[in-house]
This record gives C-alpha cells, sequence and structure tokens, in this order.
C-alpha cells in the first residue's frame, strides 16, 4: 500500500512539476510579446514619456527608486500577509458557526455579502474616522476585502460532508464536537484553500486602496502612498514600477498560499 501510495505521489509531483514549467514558460512568452507591442507602440505613434514611458525608462526609474519600491514593498506585503491571516482566521470561525447553526446563517450571512458589495473607497472614510490613520486600519479595510472568499468558500465545504460519512458518524455515536473535528473541517480544507487563493490576490489589492487613504497621516508608508504621490508628481515611469511591484507581491503573497495549500492538502488527504 505504500509504495503503491509513493509512485502516485511521484506520478502526481512530475505531472505537477511539467504543468509548472509548461505555465511559465507560456507566461514569460506573453510577458515578452507585451514587452515588443508596448514598446512598438511608444516609438510608432510617438508617445510622449509622460503618457507612457519605454520598458526600458520605467526600468530605470524603478532601478533609481529600488529603496523606496523595495521598503514600501515589504509594507504592503506585509499588511496584505498579517490581513490574509486574520481574514482566514475569522473567516473560518464564522463559517464553523453558519455550519452549526442555521438560524445563525440565515441572520448574519447577508451582512458578510453586505460587506463584500460595499466599495472599499466608500469604508475607507469612516474607518480612518473611527480607527484613525494607523496600520490597524489598513488592515481592518484589507480584511473585510479578503472576508468573503473565505466565509463562503468554508461554510460550502462544512456543509457539503457526504451523508453517508455523516450517517457513519452517527451510527458510531460521534458527538457534535468530534463530527466537526474529524469530519466536517477536513472535508472543507480543499475549500479554505480556494478560498485563500482568491483572497491572497485580494488582499495586496486592499492593502494598497487602504493606503491610499491611511498612509496620509499614517508614520509608514507603503505602495499605496508611493502611488500617491508620485501621481501628483506625473511620474508616469515610477507609477508603472510601482504597479509592477505590486503584481510582483500578489505572485509571492498567491504562490506561498498554493504551497501551503499543498501540504494541508498533503496533510489531510494522504492514505495510511
Amino acid at each position: 500500500m505504500n509504495e503503491e501510495w509513493t509512485d502516485r505521489h511521484d506520478r502526481a509531483r512530475k505531472r505537477w512539476l511539467t504543468e509548472l514549467a509548461l505555465s511559465s514558460a507560456s507566461v514569460i512568452v506573453v510577458a515578452i510579446i507585451a514587452v515588443v507591442v508596448w514598446y512598438g507602440s511608444v516609438r510608432w505613434f510617438d508617445l510622449p514619456r509622460i503618457l507612457l514611458p519605454t520598458p526600458m525608462e520605467v526600468v530605470d526609474a524603478g532601478w533609481q527608486r529600488r529603496g523606496d519600491l523595495l521598503s514600501a514593498g515589504a509594507m504592503t506585503l506585509y499588511t496584505a500577509t498579517v490581513s490574509l491571516i486574520v481574514a482566514i482566521v475569522i473567516g473560518s470561525l464564522l463559517s464553523i458557526v453558519f455550519s452549526q447553526s442555521k438560524l445563525l446563517k440565515r441572520a448574519f450571512f447577508p451582512y458578510v455579502v453586505f460587506l463584500q458589495t460595499v466599495p472599499i473607497v466608500a469604508i475607507a472614510p469612516l474607518l480612518i474616522i473611527w480607527s484613525g490613520y494607523e496600520f490597524r486600519t489598513a488592515v481592518i479595510a484589507t480584511v473585510i476585502i479578503c472576508l468573503f472568499p473565505i466565509v463562503n468558500n468554508v461554510t460550502t465545504g462544512l456543509i457539503s460532508v457526504r451523508v453517508e460519512h455523516r450517517e457513519l458518524f452517527q451510527l458510531y455515536g460521534a458527538s457534535r464536537w468530534q463530527t466537526l473535528i474529524r469530519l466536517q473541517i477536513p472535508t472543507a480544507i480543499p475549500y479554505l484553500i480556494l478560498g485563500a487563493r482568491i483572497s491572497s490576490g485580494l488582499a495586496v489589492i486592499g492593502a494598497i486602496v487602504a493606503e491610499f487613504f491611511v498612509s496620509n497621516g499614517a508614520d509608514y508608508v507603503g505602495l499605496g502612498a508611493l502611488m500617491t504621490a508620485w501621481q501628483g508628481l506625473l511620474k508616469t515611469d515610477a507609477l508603472i514600477a510601482a504597479l509592477a511591484v505590486s503584481t510582483l507581491l500578489g505572485l509571492i503573497l498567491f504562490g506561498a498560499v498554493v504551497l501551503i495549500g499543498r501540504f494541508f492538502l498533503y496533510r489531510y488527504t494522504r492514505v495510511n
């Protein structure tokens, strides 16, 4: 049994590496084509630098401001990571409550949807009034953005337990707590990973949007504050460089979630 499982795991690992290589190659090819089209458009239409700089001008601007971009990017990544972790914890706890009580789910789930539908730019000024120009305000705003995918997916996973499995637990006299710990939560792990993947991208977006507002009076400077300052100075090349850094942060956070998710999937789908 162990040898069979090991062979199956090795085949899955090789298939994953092949798919990763093909996906990476495809992304690189598309990026090269985009850069060529970008450069050609600037030269062909003779666009001014303030409207659209060339790729090399963006690289040069990013290199000249690498210190600011690194420090601001690190702060934005920290904000996004903390917010994602908080959203996962709060969202998972809410999902457990919703899975145990249909009444509470009917009463409170619409408010979770409400947080997702209200634009963060409308909530941010209120959060600043209530919480001030502080790091926690940026975290609160980002958590609001990240919360819905976590709650929606984990709740779905907790209540999607197969009927025969639930009946088997009831047959052996398992308590509600034992059913939750040993059946529902392991079943919901893939759903949690899916929700975390979605929220990882939203976390970076939420952190930058929150910094547009919060960084004006805070002691820390994230990418949102840099982008606001460079917009006022009409530094388009630096703005695009900051945009590239924010994209890289999203990929880093998404990749970290994928790797951690693979560990948990291995942990909860392993056949002993």
